[in-house]
């Protein structure tokens, strides 16, 4: 069956001069940046943003707005297929890890590992899992057990001796929240992550997360337009530090405003009660190429390339011993 040791982590260094391996999907916020004919610039131009966003954020003590900067790591894990008498490996899932670096102690200081969160069998369950059950169907239903694989492999993955041997923490996930839900804005106010929102009914993703053994809770930091979605364990306002929220809101709200600038770079913060739509008009584009219609087909493509190559092969093994995992 699967070990806990069956999974290897990676890490490459995103920066400038990032390119994508032949491992990486390809839809994967950063790798989608870093092909084209702007890779470049537009790599430039997102970290930039990253660094200016954090300065923003942790103001104090930084009269130049130009203290800190933020360094990214992809972090890449992959699992041993020796469970099914294979001598070969599968890209399972992809996050990144923030260091920041304070330029006036000259200081190195590590961030979280998540912020962005990628995954070869989230796309087949979301693109191709879904339609396929839901093909011809009046009303859209999830299948029985929908997610539990993966929940499954991800918390096997934190509880592995490779993820504690890499990091300190457990991983913070950011993500934007869902165009199909209404937030309503509270009273709650925290220092960092800013005004929080509630909605009465958990998303599919945000549900998706929860087999990952993940909560949610949705804030609007100051001077953000709309809420972001933090998927955590524990506690979020204590198990983490200033200076890590700090990144993790740099980072994936920087990455937000050009993947979704109809929501994260609108020209009106949200107001009370709200509604995110792509189909929202008053808004500012960043000066980042970036082909939203190509990451939706690629998703697809990765996700039967999930299929055929990890989900349909090892299906009866996997999913005896989803059946059977405790974590």
């Amino acid at each position: 069956m699967i070990r806990e040791t069956a999974f290897e982590i990676k890490r490459i260094r995103f920066d400038e001069n990032y390119h994508p391996s032949d491992r990486t999907r390809l839809t994967t916020n950063f790798a989608n940046l870093a092909r084209g004919e702007s890779r470049q610039e537009n790599l430039r131009n997102v970290l930039r943003m990253i660094d200016n966003r954090f300065n923003g954020l942790a103001h104090w003590d930084n009269s130049m707005g130009d203290r800190y900067s933020v360094e990214l790591e992809i972090v890449s894990v992959e699992m041993d297929l020796a469970f099914a008498g294979k001598n070969d490996s599968f890209p399972l899932i992809e996050v990144l890890y923030t260091t920041i670096v304070d330029k006036k102690t000259n200081r190195r200081i590590e961030g979280l590992a998540g912020n962005s969160f990628s995954s070869y069998v989230r796309d087949y369950d979301f693109s191709v899992l879904l339609p396929n059950y839901n093909k011809d169907k009046a009303e859209f239903t999830v299948p029985q057990n929908y997610g539990d694989l993966h929940g499954n492999l991800f918390k096997s993955v934190v509880n592995s001796t490779a993820y504690r041997e890499n990091f300190r923490k457990l991983p913070l996930i950011c993500l934007s929240v869902s165009t199909n839900r209404t937030y309503h804005r509270t009273e709650n106010q925290h220092p960092v992550l800013g005004i929080e929102y509630q909605q009465h009914e958990f998303s599919l993703t945000d549900q998706y997360f929860n087999k990952m053994g993940m909560q949610v809770r949705y804030f609007m930091p100051h001077n953000s337009a709309a809420p972001l979605a933090f998927y955590f364990f524990g506690d979020l306002l204590s198990d983490y530090s200033t200076l890590e929220l700090i990144s993790t809101i740099s980072v994936m709200e920087s990455f937000q405003k050009v993947y979704r600038p109809e929501i994260y770079n609108a020209n009106s913060a949200a107001a009370d009660c709200y509604q995110p739509s792509l189909k929202h008009q008053d808004y500012s584009n960043t000066r980042i190429v970036y082909d939203r219609e190509e990451r939706s087909q690629l998703a697809t493509a990765q996700g039967k390339y999930t299929e055929e190559n990890f989900v349909r092969p090892y299906h009866d093994i996997l999913e005896r011993w989803s059946a059977s995992y405790a974590a």
